[in-house]
């Protein structure tokens, strides 16, 4: 019977991840907002707020281009700019009520599709891939 290593294990792990983030994304309203788009959108309906230059780095993108991409947002009327309560010299990117409508909707149509995914799985399969989000978890805790 063939050894399966961490390292075999690890990028298992990273496929499968990726495969499911991609769905996740096809599922949600995404097909009118890019990648970067929907990233922002969802890190705001999260509750983040910061700066373009916050979530430049949080997306591991150039300032210039987190810039345009939350201009799109704001023409699309999900996000605004408002002035930084320590530094007025900064905009601060926050929600708009069309912007949080848009992240709970996406949200909820995430989680249900994949709630249905899993209900379709024998119960022993969803507590076997509840034990591994366990141990996930606490491999990656700090």
């Amino acid at each position: 019977m063939p050894t399966t290593t961490a390292a075999d294990t690890a990028t298992q792990v990273r496929v499968v991840f990726g495969r499911l983030r991609r769905r996740m994304r096809e599922v949600a309203q995404a097909d009118d907002l890019s990648a970067s788009q929907l990233a922002v959108l969802i890190r705001l309906g999260k509750g983040e707020v910061g700066t373009a230059s916050t979530f430049a780095a949080a997306e591991g993108v150039r300032p210039q281009s987190m810039a345009a991409t939350i201009a799109v947002l704001d023409e699309r009327g999900f996000v605004t700019r408002v002035a930084d309560p320590d530094d007025g010299r900064r905009q601060l990117v926050v929600l708009t009520d069309a912007g949080r409508e848009r992240a709970a909707g996406d949200r909820e149509a995430r989680a249900e599709w994949l709630a249905t995914r899993l209900a379709a799985l024998p119960d022993e399969d969803v507590a076997t891939i509840q034990r591994a989000m366990d141990l996930l978890d606490e491999a990656t805790a700090r």
